[in-house]
């Protein structure tokens, strides 16, 4: 038995539903009113940095306040972190009904962000506890696969609703979707007691952090992000150059997030039926995304763009779950909360690092050197996974830790 099955109970199918609904929630609204800032940015006034400043807001809030709301779970259960997170996401949203002054947009999105940094962790720890070991991979690929969704439906129905009715649509159903989600958790997921846990130094914590078993998903979880950030926010600007019009963009990224919310499901089924290993698995997936980037940066063509998106959305579908799923399957129970919350810091880095990149070396030498630079650091992700006779690590270690228990 792996160490996350410890002292669980039983999943039930229905249980982890209203826990892929919170991820929904938390991609939903950070990618549509993302979409929508900068569509009307020049409607409510809004500079170049001002826009740049209300982008970040919302991942700052959670780069900072994911690990402390993921060790909150630990002690005092995931669910009340999740009911909590979502029912302060739905009275923050609120704020966003006065959106058209750029002063409340910041408060909105800086709530946001904070209860998302509450919720999201806190599910993620929820999933791993109910899969029970047995399962971790199907389910964490369902979980994914939601949140993708929302990066799909985050843009399209935000834009609809904005050009409806300004923010104020947007907010109000972003605050009903999360009430809504906060009731479901409520009445539908079991409360599961905290777990008796070990006083931790600071030592143990600078160790626990530096094991093979957390760097190497935690870094598979950053820089497939990274990559996603990076063509969300790219590949509509290379349409344009390469002959397409907005909407062929807008395809492009759509191709990529369904692609992945397809992929996640069934990636995490072959895990669980031991038809794939979490080394294999992550390799081939970092590797898919990597070429994905490389051909956007040296055959930026109406048709290898969707390719290529293709290829980013198979890549990152296959490398997420099974990331997560290490991650849950080696950590104690009892710490499982802050070693999401950890992880999930590692994805928002890398959300942030990836576009940056990309970005930054672009302005210096050219979009193509940018996503090239890109595509070999995903690329060199994979390779600490090799030791010197060519097998995978990563998979040595879980057979060792299944000896062990």
């Amino acid at each position: 038995m792996s160490a996350a099955g410890i002292n669980t109970p039983p999943v039930l199918r229905p249980t982890t539903a209203p826990l892929y609904a919170a991820g929904f929630v938390s991609a939903f609204g950070a990618h549509s009113i993302a979409a929508g800032l900068g569509a009307q940015s020049e409607n409510i006034g809004l500079t170049v940095l001002n826009l740049g400043i209300l982008l970040a807001l919302y991942d700052l809030s959670e780069v900072f306040l994911k690990p402390v709301f993921g060790a909150l779970s630990d002690v005092i259960g995931a669910k009340p972190v999740i009911v909590g997170g979502l029912l302060a996401f739905a009275a923050l949203s609120v704020i966003g009904l006065w959106a058209a002054d750029p002063l409340m947009l910041g408060l909105a999105r800086v709530g946001q962000g904070a209860a998302a940094s509450a919720f999201s962790p806190a599910s993620s720890a929820m999933v791993a506890r109910l899969a029970s070991g047995r399962n971790t991979g199907t389910y964490f690929g369902r979980y994914g696969s939601w949140k993708s969704l929302g990066y799909v439906v985050g843009p399209l129905l935000g834009a609809g609703l904005i050009l409806v009715g300004g923010f104020a649509p947007l907010f109000g159903a972003l605050s009903g979707l999360a009430t809504a989600t906060a009731v479901w958790v409520m009445v539908a997921v079991p409360h599961l007691e905290p777990l008796p846990r070990p006083r931790y130094t600071i030592v143990d914590l600078a160790r626990q952090v530096t094991e093979r078993r957390f760097l190497i998903p935690t870094l598979t979880l950053a820089a497939s992000t990274g990559a996603l950030g990076a063509a969300i926010g790219f590949l509509p600007a290379l349409a344009i150059k390469h002959g397409l019009d907005p909407v062929g963009g807008t395809v492009a990224v759509s191709v990529l997030a369904i692609t992945s919310t397809l992929t996640q499901p069934r990636i995490g089924k072959l895990r669980d039926l031991r038809r794939i290993t979490d080394a294999q698995g992550i390799t081939a997936g970092l590797l898919l995304t990597a070429s994905g980037i490389a051909d956007l940066a040296l055959i930026p063509t109406p048709i290898t763009l969707f390719i290529a998106a293709a290829a980013i959305g198979a890549g990152v579908g296959a490398a997420t779950p099974l990331g997560f799923a290490h991650l849950a399957d080696n950590t104690p129970p009892e710490r499982i909360g802050r070693t999401m919350g950890s992880a999930e810091l590692g994805r928002e880095l890398g959300d942030a690092g990836g576009p940056l990149l990309v970005g930054g070396i672009g302005a210096l030498a050219g979009l193509p050197l940018g996503l090239g630079a890109l595509a070999i650091l995903i690329a060199a992700a994979s390779l600490p996974r090799l030791d010197r006779n060519g097998r995978l690590q990563i998979q040595e270690q879980v057979l060792e830790r299944g000896a062990g228990d």
